[in-house]
């Protein structure tokens, strides 16, 4: 078996954290391939484990397994070095939330036990493709969680012009428009109020930001359907995120986002659920009555 690890380069705890793993692996029959930065961050400290095949230096890259060790941020770092090569990512969580790396710091070695023993289940988590009218390239144009349009460096409201399979639905008076995953569904699409959706949902939310109405609300639609975009700003251009990645835009150019052609893989530990994560993360249903 060969296991892919990625990670953040800035906590302490993922030295640790590596430590742990390195150690787990080093008589057992796996290799293990790691991204350079991450390794460079590490031998800042500790001898190159034993252990390790080789590292990766892009994403021309190989795996039976891959580990995430982060937050969040770093699984949707993690999930677009994976891209369309259908490895499972399991994330360690060092982050504050932690939504997408379930695994704690105190699970670890029972989580690589489950590996071991193939007790770990998968979930197939939705994409969305964003694509620029003028043909513009996007270095990675999926996302795991969600696109957000929001104005840059104004006070004033963007004008969202939005289409759904060609039909024009509204007009969004707001400070931008958030389309989200199920997968998302629980980060900021949740905080500007949308719907909470389970991973297997087969939707797209749209979830203005701060919308000028108050008749407004978010839209749940299928996610086979296309949704194009036409901005109108104050300053002449937008911002468009995909997954905190940001680029800007001439409010020009139109946006399209569709569904992508592959999904990507989370592995879990067997008996952890959505719900449990979201009654132990986001207190979600709980009641101080009881």
């Amino acid at each position: 078996m060969t296991i892919a690890i990625f990670g953040n380069t800035f906590s302490p705890t993922v030295l640790d954290i590596l430590n742990t793993i390195f150690s787990y692996f080093n008589h057992r029959n796996v290799q293990l391939i790691v991204d350079r930065q991450l390794l460079a961050y590490y031998q800042k400290n500790f001898a190159q484990p034993s252990n390790l095949k080789h590292t990766i230096d892009n994403d021309d890259f190989q795996a039976d397994f891959s580990l995430s060790v982060g937050g969040d941020g770093t699984f949707l770092n993690t999930a677009a070095r994976i891209g369309p090569k259908n490895i499972p990512i399991m994330g360690i969580n060092t982050g504050r939330l932690g939504f997408l790396t379930d695994v704690s710091v105190d699970e670890i070695e029972k989580a690589l036990d489950a590996i071991m023993h193939h007790q770990i289940s998968y979930e197939e988590r939705t994409l969305l493709k964003v694509e620029v009218s003028d043909g513009s390239k996007i270095d990675y144009p999926y996302v795991l969680n969600d696109v957000a349009i929001l104005k840059q460096d104004s006070a004033s409201m963007l004008n969202i012009i939005t289409c759904l399979n060609d039909e024009a639905v509204h007009a969004y008076y707001s400070d931008g428009l958030i389309v989200s995953t199920p997968t998302g569904s629980t980060a900021y699409s949740m905080s500007a109020g949308g719907p909470l959706l389970v991973p297997q949902a087969q939707n797209i939310i749209l979830t203005p930001v701060a919308s000028h109405s108050l008749t407004v609300r978010p839209l749940v639609i299928p996610d086979d359907w296309k949704i194009d975009l036409e901005v109108r700003s104050r300053t002449g251009n937008y911002q468009l995120t995909l997954d905190g990645r940001t680029i800007i835009l001439d409010q020009n150019k139109k946006v399209r986002i569709s569904k992508a052609e592959y999904k990507i893989r989370v592995a879990k530990q067997l008996n952890h659920t959505f719900f449990d994560s979201l009654k132990s993360k986001l207190m979600w249903g709980l009641d101080k009555r009881n």
